[in-house]
């Protein structure tokens, strides 16, 4: 959790979301000036191993800069701590919160009290601004891949089903068993057909 508002505040809040446990404090939150100081060398640059070295205990980051938002966004980005790279989502709805939302690989700005900045710089707009949505949008694009990826098998088998018939057909008999008018008939109808039970699929729960 990435906040402008100070320790004690950001602490509380992050107990009250299950974000930061009783026992855990210290290295887990830190403030902005803080953990720019333990990322940034002598001469202010950043530096990815020190960087490393900070962010997978990092659960709170209070009294936060604009920078420091961005400068953790793309230094997860980054990180080779992991075997995938990481993907990093932002939610924000202020202007100082556009360049974290531009710099994720996925960013939620909120509809009702997102600014216009925000909005623009996000990839996803929650229109009603309740972090549900987000679980539910996730839900239904999984659902939709599902339903595509059912779709496309289904057509190839059909195909693959029809060219090996034709073909065998002619080879055998000398001429194909389905002309072209039955063939785009029965196109027609398979497609029309699954096309519907595919889209008027019902969405499932998916974990």
């Amino acid at each position: 959790m990435v906040t402008g508002d100070n320790l004690i505040t950001a602490r509380s809040i992050a107990r009250k979301c299950g974000i930061l446990t009783e026992e855990q404090d210290g290295g887990n939150i830190l403030e902005g000036k803080t953990f720019h100081t333990l990322v940034h060398d002598n001469n202010g640059v950043f530096d990815q191993d020190k960087f490393d070295l900070v962010w997978p205990s990092l659960r709170v980051l209070a009294r936060s800069s604009p920078s420091d938002k961005y400068v953790l966004v793309t230094g997860i980005i980054t990180s080779k701590l992991s075997k995938n790279r990481e993907v990093v989502a932002v939610t924000g709805d202020g202007t100082n919160d556009a360049p974290a939302l531009k710099a994720a690989d996925v960013g939620f700005a909120m509809g009702i009290a997102g600014t216009d900045v925000a909005k623009n710089a996000s990839d996803i707009i929650l229109t009603d601004d309740n972090f549900s949505s987000i679980v539910k949008a996730c839900m239904w694009g999984r659902n939709v891949y599902d339903s595509i990826s059912k779709f496309l098998q289904f057509q190839l088998t059909v195909n693959v089903v029809a060219v090996m018939l034709c073909f065998i057909g002619s080879c055998a008999h000398g001429a194909s068993p389905l002309r072209a008018v039955p063939m785009l008939w029965v196109n027609l109808i398979m497609d029309t057909f699954a096309s519907l039970a595919l889209a008027t699929e019902p969405l499932h729960l998916i974990c």
